[in-house]
């Protein structure tokens, strides 16, 4: 290895920047660094799966991971989002086997991590999705037809990733962590107020492009949220064969970030969770790793037999702890859910639901020739070879079929 002689000793104060600031922001709470950084010993529950408001002794709190209960309003548009995405999940599923959708990772069962997670950003905010977080991507505000284009397997991802500050839905497992640190390492640069919440399963917590992503944002110190929603399979991997942590929420210690566990069927602590995780990292006080316990009721997409590898009596556990019967339960007991109020929340997921039947079965018109227009900026001579290749065997084509069609007559 060759020093160049121009070498200096490191510069220590830009070294502990990072930790500098973490003491700093720890010290509001009056508590240590180490406890910050942990997770709670027990998973935050606000509401339990009956739809009752536990007492605050019971929520899984502590000295540094306090929570209040987020107010009424908010709670009634977190319950007609997973009302909402609950009709889009299941009318998705019959449009698959419908053929008018090539495949759909369905979030059935998911979509109080869904909802919370759009809910909880600014308007400036940005959001990183996977392939299955298009209710989410839905909630943020994008239409619901330009979500689900890419499932239809059109070449693009249906919605203007700016227009929305929400990342393209990743196929490629954990790719969109290491988007959502590049964009808020750009943000915090330029000294933009931007917090970005990087989603991801319990399946991305195995690859290497979450220990990149997760070093890289705690060593600058950086404004992200990583949300990984723990369903409890990557595909058919059960997580006891992927991790041997005590929790996923502890893997953020080793990497100088704040963790938290919180029930990801339950829509009020999630909101709860989520809400003051936003509000740190927009307080300065860098990454944090927010770990949801949910379960994806369905199959892994339309393509996959569940029955393979867990059996029906594990999903009947989960059925019963479902978040949208547990929300409702908790806000008609409250008072803030009444009949009326009910009927309007259906009768817009069923207007939804009716605007992708309508959407997603017009016929798309096909222009082949975008397989050559958006490989390259400049299109290279191989692709211009191949599209002047193309473009003649339609012209022949069609000139055949209107010779066919003549001598018809």
């Amino acid at each position: 290895m060759t020093i160049s002689a121009n070498h200096t000793a490191p510069d220590t104060a830009r070294n502990t920047g990072p930790d500098n600031a973490l003491t700093e922001a720890v010290k509001k709470f009056g508590i240590t660094v180490e406890d910050y950084m942990l997770p709670a010993r027990h998973q935050i529950q606000m509401v339990d799966p009956e739809g009752r408001l536990k007492p605050e002794g019971e929520q899984g709190t502590q000295p540094g991971h306090e929570y209040p209960v987020p107010g009424d309003k908010e709670l009634l548009e977190a319950y007609e989002q997973l009302v909402v995405g609950r009709r889009v999940n299941d009318q998705n599923s019959a449009l698959v086997r419908q053929g008018r959708m090539a495949v759909y990772p369905s979030s059935h069962g998911q979509e109080a991590c869904q909802v919370a997670a759009a809910l909880c950003l600014g308007d400036g905010d940005w959001m990183f999705p996977t392939y299955r977080d298009a209710v989410a991507v839905m909630t943020r505000g994008v239409d619901p037809v330009q979500v689900m284009t890419i499932f239809r397997g059109d070449w693009h991802g249906g919605y203007d990733p700016l227009q929305y500050k929400v990342g393209i839905q990743s196929t490629p497992l954990t790719t969109q962590l290491l988007h959502a640190v590049g964009v808020a390492h750009a943000a915090k640069l330029r000294g933009e107020d931007t917090v970005v919440l990087a989603m991801c399963g319990d399946g991305a917590t195995s690859e290497g492009d979450f220990h990149e992503a997760l070093n890289f944002a705690a060593v600058f110190h950086l404004p992200v949220i990583f949300f990984v929603q723990n369903n409890k399979y990557a595909i058919s991997v059960p997580l006891a064969h992927q991790s041997a942590a005590p929790s996923l929420a502890h893997k953020a210690v080793g990497y100088g970030m704040a963790g938290e566990r919180v029930d990801g069927n339950d829509v009020v602590a999630l909101l709860a969770v989520l809400d003051r995780a936003v509000a740190l990292c927009r307080d300065g006080s860098g990454p944090l790793l927010v770990e949801a316990n949910t379960y994806r009721m369905q199959a892994h997409t339309n393509a996959d037999d569940d029955t393979r590898y867990r059996e029906s009596a594990e999903v009947a556990e989960w059925r019963a702890k479902d978040p949208v019967n547990r929300m409702r339960t908790y806000l008609t007991g409250r008072g803030i859910l009444d009949d009326d109020g009910e009927a309007r929340i259906r009768a817009k997921a069923e207007a939804v639901a009716a605007q992708l039947r309508e959407g997603l079965g017009e016929d798309v018109p096909v222009d082949p020739q975008e397989l050559f227009r958006h490989v390259f900026a400049v299109q290279t001579p191989q692709l211009k070879e191949q599209s002047a290749f193309l473009a003649d065997e339609l012209a022949r084509d069609a000139a055949s079929d209107s010779d066919s069609k003549e001598a018809g007559k």
